[in-house]
C-alpha cells in the first residue's frame, strides 16, 4: 500500500483552523461602510437630475460623490499600504 496503515487509537490533530479574512467578525462596521459609499455613489446619480447646460455644479458634485465613493474604499480602507509589501513576495501583510 503507498500509505501506512495505522491503528485506529492513532492521533488525529483537529484541521489547523484557516486564517480568517480581513473582513471577518467586522459585520456591522462593513455594512456600514458599503451603506455610506452607496449612498454617495446614488448621490452622485441623482446629482446628475439637476445637470443642464447653464450651470455645471451639479456635474461637479456628482464627479465629486462618484470619486469618493470608489477611491475611499479603495485606498483608505483597503489594503493599499501593503501592496509594496506584498509585490515583493511578503506573504504576512
Amino acid at each position: 500500500m503507498a500509505h501506512p496503515t495505522t491503528s485506529a487509537s492513532s492521533e488525529r490533530s483537529a484541521p489547523a483552523k484557516q486564517p480568517t479574512h480581513s473582513g471577518e467578525g467586522h459585520l456591522v462596521n462593513n455594512l456600514v461602510t458599503f451603506a455610506v459609499m452607496m449612498v454617495m455613489f446614488l448621490g452622485s446619480i441623482f446629482a446628475l437630475t439637476f445637470f443642464d447646460q447653464s450651470n455645471v455644479w451639479a456635474f461637479a458634485v456628482c464627479l465629486g460623490l462618484f470619486f469618493l465613493a470608489f477611491w475611499v474604499p479603495q485606498t483608505l480602507l483597503g489594503r493599499s499600504d501593503t501592496g509594496p509589501t506584498l509585490a515583493k513576495g511578503d506573504r504576512k501583510a
